[in-house]
């Protein structure tokens, strides 16, 4: 039998009301348009892997920042249309593994059939959840998180599972958009919940510390974090 709070949320999903010690919504509806993507037309493919774009521009500098070993396994978290996952992919291969983790079943779709075509049989795709990144505990070395991180609906939750599918020292490589009153542009700070340091203390309270800040992006900074013994 339901309780009764997942009950309403079946009901109305709408409903953001969580029971006792459930952590609430930090932006209800930030992933609405993407739940649903309609991939027979280029729209999304476009929006997200095209010219101009500076995490796109940037792209392998991005993932070569994440120092990926051969061998070693990596979660591609919010991996989206799969625009970083070859790159991981050829930075852990031939006998490592990249988890392509995402909530939205037809993004994942594109990405095992773009690895299939490809011959990327070590690319795994996770349906993950709101609250979860639905990996095993202790199943990887690495996570790239690529503006991705202000879609975490219930940051704590997700950075709990994240911090738990780690292993002893494993890194995060984040880049995110830099939300600036007063400089950012009205889009960015809509649509960008928080800011670098609320970020940094997000994932400081998840057991992560900062290694380092890599100042390279303009519209975008890149941190990478340590999983930090508990």
């Amino acid at each position: 039998t339901l309780p009764l709070w997942a009950g309403l949320l079946l009901l109305n999903p709408g409903c953001r009301t969580a029971p006792p010690g459930v952590e609430k919504s930090v932006k209800p509806g930030i992933n609405t348009e993407y739940l649903r993507p309609d991939l027979k037309t280029p729209e999304w493919v476009e929006r997200l892997e095209k010219e101009g774009r500076e995490v796109y521009d940037n792209r392998q500098l991005l993932v070569d920042l994440a120092k990926l070993k051969p061998g070693a396994a990596v979660a591609d978290i919010g991996a989206g249309t799969g625009l970083f996952t070859p790159m991981l992919s050829d930075a852990v291969c031939p006998k490592g593994t990249v988890y392509a983790v995402d909530i939205v079943p037809a993004f994942l779709q594109l990405i095992q059939e773009r690895a299939e075509k490809a011959g990327r049989t070590h690319v795994k795709t996770v349906l993950c959840e709101e609250r979860s990144v639905k990996l095993p505990k202790h199943s990887i070395d690495a996570a790239f998180i690529c503006d991705a991180y202000h879609h975490f609906e219930y940051p704590a939750s997700t950075l709990a599972s994240l911090h738990a599918a780690l292993r002893p020292g494993g890194e995060v490589l984040l880049i995110d958009f830099k939300r600036i009153p007063g400089v950012s542009s009205d889009w960015m700070l809509n649509h960008v919940r928080a800011g670098q340091e609320v970020v940094v203390a997000e994932f400081e309270a998840a057991g992560f510390h900062v290694v380092e800040e890599i100042g390279l992006l303009k519209d975008n900074y890149i941190l990478r974090f340590k999983k930090a013994a508990r």
